[in-house]
């Protein structure tokens, strides 16, 4: 059974969320996400500074079995990517709340929050 933190937000796409008192959010992939597709072997990151809408592809995890989108939950500026995954990757394998973050945000239309499942409702789905 796949891990689901209930202090995180979920998409249906496999992405968690955490937001952050100042605004910000941490993105990653969910502990399912990372189980359907296998050992990890490269990450494709945006660039700090750049913006998207929500539902745009920011990057690509590709793993031994599948390449897979990763999609912005929600309109936002990249404010940091996790340099550890993009040397090690397989961070995303062994630890995916944590260490195995991908990207530091800044939302920039904080209604869609609302649009974000709940941990109980993202099991529904898995």
């Amino acid at each position: 059974m796949s891990q689901v933190p209930e202090a995180l937000l979920y998409t249906k796409d496999h992405e968690w969320i955490q937001l952050h008192e100042d605004n910000t959010a941490t993105v990653g992939i969910t502990d399912y996400a990372q189980e359907s597709l296998g050992d990890i072997t490269f990450v494709e990151f945006p660039s700090a500074g750049e913006s998207f809408n929500k539902g745009d592809t920011f990057g690509v995890v590709e793993s031994v079995k599948a390449a897979s989108d990763l999609y912005m939950p929600l309109d936002a500026e990249v404010l940091e990517v996790n340099d550890d995954v993009d040397s090690e990757p397989e961070l995303l394998n062994s630890d995916p709340y944590q260490q195995g973050w991908l990207l530091k945000i800044r939302p920039t239309d904080t209604s869609q929050v609302e649009a974000l499942l709940k941990a109980d409702t993202y099991v529904g789905i898995i």
